[in-house]
């Protein structure tokens, strides 16, 4: 089988903007880590989607993404548990000057206070990222776990 070359020009984009998405991508998966939950949902636009095959329904609007992550990080929270989000392979590509489509795996890990940290699950993650008011926001998320159906 023969499989055409990579072509590094297709998704090349400045290293400023990589360094710049990358720092992005570094604080939003800390504040929800931290349980800093209006940290994390501010990082949505307020028309947001978010789409995974471990929802029957894409989440529509930060409100009610915001919604569901307090939710999880309330649950967590009661049973010990510190999850960490590890994202990792960013591949980059700018579609204008003010949109731009992000794709990377996130390695997810949990650790219960007092025992053994452990790999949860692993994700591939495809966000549209759109650059407002001098800074970047998610318009649309789609992730997929690996141990799940693709839905």
């Amino acid at each position: 089988m023969t499989q055409a070359p990579h072509k590094p020009e297709e998704t090349a984009v400045s290293a400023a903007l990589f360094a710049e998405i990358q720092q992005f991508y570094g604080g939003h998966m800390r504040a929800m880590d931290e349980g800093r939950v209006e940290d994390w949902t501010g990082d949505f636009m307020p028309d947001a989607v978010f789409a995974t095959n471990a929802r029957p329904e894409p989440q529509r609007g930060r409100a009610e993404i915001a919604r569901n992550a307090e939710a999880a990080a309330r649950q967590l929270q009661e049973k010990g548990i510190l999850r960490r989000h590890c994202v990792t392979t960013l591949e980059l590509q700018q579609a204008s000057g003010l949109t731009a489509l992000a794709k990377t795996y996130a390695l997810i890990t949990k650790t219960v206070v007092g025992g053994r940290s452990e790999l949860e699950f692993v994700c591939t993650c495809e966000d549209v990222l759109v650059r407002h008011e001098g800074r970047w926001f998610i318009r649309h998320r789609q992730v997929v776990r690996d141990d799940l159906p693709k839905g």
